[in-house]
């Protein structure tokens, strides 16, 4: 037998908190209707008592309502002078009055249900039986909407569950795929593919992750979940109720922003892997490769490290051999383990960070930044505002560095040198706010023309404006969570290098056999650059500077837009 219907309680929630929105005022323009009804009633019998005529209640009712509504019909009537003037003041008053009530009730309680059916009614609650291996994003946020933008470009089947049903069709109407339930019911879950589906992905609160992993192993005790948790103390309750994977964002982000200070003024960082090929990123900073052409650069490498791409303020620059490595350009580097340390010790041996990096804002990601940078032996100094929020460390454990916060207004020229910003070896920008952080990078950058700069965003459109504002690396919530997610449900891999290029894997496409790795005309009609082959587990290979016949994969780099340009270009057909 089919799994009995379970009544939308979710829906009834919404629409109940939507019928309680509608009925405060609703209620209010009736008790103000009837209140000026009864009063002009009251003052109709005095009125009258004073030019000797009686009449009913009733009748003072139905006076009152026949003149606020203007129909008049002339059966009863004042003759006096101050009985006129009163008939002119009910019907001005009721004209004003049904101008404003008469448009509000057909609106709340005619126009908007109704709209409000056809929105729900139209908004699918099962997808088809016949999908599979799909990603289910719960609920609606920067993070889902980052992974969705990304699985649309890619061809891989996602699906978003929505609870609120407006919401729910207003995705719809966007192009994708949305079930709208309330979120808490398995049968919401059973209705999106749960038991079918690749990965099941939260990005609620924690309480609600904890309601969403716990309702869905009902449906499933097979399926990956993974969520976000914002408390380290959630942890462990998440994977109680059934979390595969537990993200904690702003420990990420943290982490991830140190690590870009590192890989600016440190030793060779490494920021992801392809099989056993891994990604790192280090700066020529200090190094013997300043001053040197790329072909140069190449040439004194003794190791098998490889160079994808060099960067400066998070920009790619062109891979030519005749293009110059300058004080602030980071190279991104692919090698085995071994090699990457060969590397580092041929061209950054001794070059250490020779002062704390200030970290403004104590939040969640600066106390992770600063953790992150203790655990490599760098110190750090934090920047709070409030007061006890953050309290001065000696050192967690043997060999770590400490941190000391300084309490103050990050914006203050006073306090960032008593941080010792002038001394500083890089800057990491932490706030939630984006205009906060456009302003701090700003004054940072004015302040300290050299230093080396990694900022926060929590919007995409701010990306490109604290680069412009002086930013050396950006990272985000949404880009970051996206990725990890993206990674753990095992669809295309990706490293991401800075905000808005990312290095992902492709097919590859038969046009592109036998044409050399550095082909400039891929990059001039899509975009995207052509850094290595890769063979089906991901590992990069540098046999060969030009494509096999046997290729599968090809590592790219670049943004969203390039990507899709590619796709549309060179894979119309391929799902991933």
């Amino acid at each position: 037998m089919g799994d009995p219907i379970e009544p939308r309680r979710g829906s009834s929630r919404a629409d109940r908190r939507t019928a309680r929105r509608r009925l405060g005022p609703g209620l209010v323009f009736l008790v103000v209707g009837l209140t000026m009804i009864g009063g002009y009633a009251t003052i109709f019998h005095a009125l009258m008592a004073r030019e000797g005529r009686e009449y009913s209640w009733i009748s003072a009712v139905y006076w009152a309502i026949t003149t606020m509504t203007t129909l008049g019909y002339g059966d009863v009537t004042f003759e006096s002078d101050a009985g006129r003037l009163f008939s002119l003041l009910v019907l001005l008053s009721g004209v004003v009055f049904l101008l404003v009530l008469l448009p509000f009730f057909v609106i709340n309680y005619m126009v908007t249900p109704w709209l409000d059916m056809r929105h729900t009614a139209r908004t699918p609650r099962k997808v088809p039986a016949q999908l599979r291996d799909h990603v289910i994003l719960v609920g609606s946020n920067a993070i889902t909407q980052t992974f969705i933008a990304r699985a649309e470009r890619s061809g891989a089947p996602a699906v978003m569950v929505v609870e609120d049903p407006v919401e729910a069709g207003r995705l719809h109407d966007l192009g994708l795929q949305v079930v709208v339930g309330p979120l808490d019911s398995a049968y919401t879950y059973r209705n999106a593919g749960a038991d079918r589906a690749k990965l099941i992905a939260s990005t609620l609160s924690d309480t609600a992750n904890t309601n969403v992993a716990f309702t869905v192993r009902q449906v499933s005790g097979e399926v990956p979940i993974a969520v976000t948790a914002e408390k380290w103390a959630s942890v462990d309750v998440l994977g109680l109720a059934g979390a595969d994977h537990v993200l904690q964002l702003g420990a990420e982000l943290g982490t991830e922003m140190a690590g870009r200070v590192l890989g600016s003024t440190g030793q060779v960082h490494r920021i992801g892997s392809f099989g056993s090929t891994v990604i790192a990123e280090a700066a020529a900073r200090g190094t013997s490769l300043v001053g040197r052409t790329l072909a140069e650069a190449i040439a004194e490498i003794s190791s098998r490290v490889r160079i994808l791409a060099i960067m400066r303020k998070g920009r790619l620059r062109p891979l030519k051999p005749e293009q110059r490595i300058t004080e602030n350009t980071v190279l991104i580097l692919a090698g085995e383990a071994e090699d990457l340390a060969v590397f580092d010790a041929a061209f950054l041996a001794g070059q250490q960070l020779e002062a704390p990096v200030v970290i403004l804002g104590g939040g969640r990601v600066g106390r992770a930044a600063s953790r992150a940078l203790s655990e490599d032996g760098v110190p750090s100094m934090i920047v709070e505002q409030i007061p006890g929020r953050v309290e001065a460390s000696t050192g967690a454990r043997e060999g770590t560095a400490s941190y000391q916060v300084v309490h103050g207004d990050a914006a203050d020229q006073r306090v960032l040198r008593e941080a010792g910003l002038q001394e500083a070896s890089g800057v990491l920008v932490t706030p939630h706010d984006d205009d906060l952080n456009v302003y701090l990078t700003l004054y940072c950058r004015r302040l300290r023309p050299e230093l080396q700069i990694v900022s926060r965003a929590t919007y995409e459109r701010n990306v490109a404006t604290l680069y412009r504002a002086g930013a050396d690396s950006v990272l985000s919530y949404a880009t970051i969570g996206a990725t990890d997610l993206w990674n753990h449900a095992g669809l295309s891999h990706r490293v991401l290098i800075a905000e808005g290029n990312e290095l992902f894997l492709v097919p590859c496409p038969r046009v592109l056999v036998r044409r050399s790795v550095r082909n400039s005309e891929v990059h001039r009609r899509t975009g995207c650059h052509i850094v290595a082959v890769a063979g089906e587990d991901g590992t990069l290979s540098y046999d060969s500077e030009s494509i096999p016949s046997g290729a599968v994969k090809l590592l790219l780099l670049g943004d969203r837009h390039a990507e899709r340009i590619f796709r549309e270009t060179y894979l119309p057909l391929a799902r991933r």
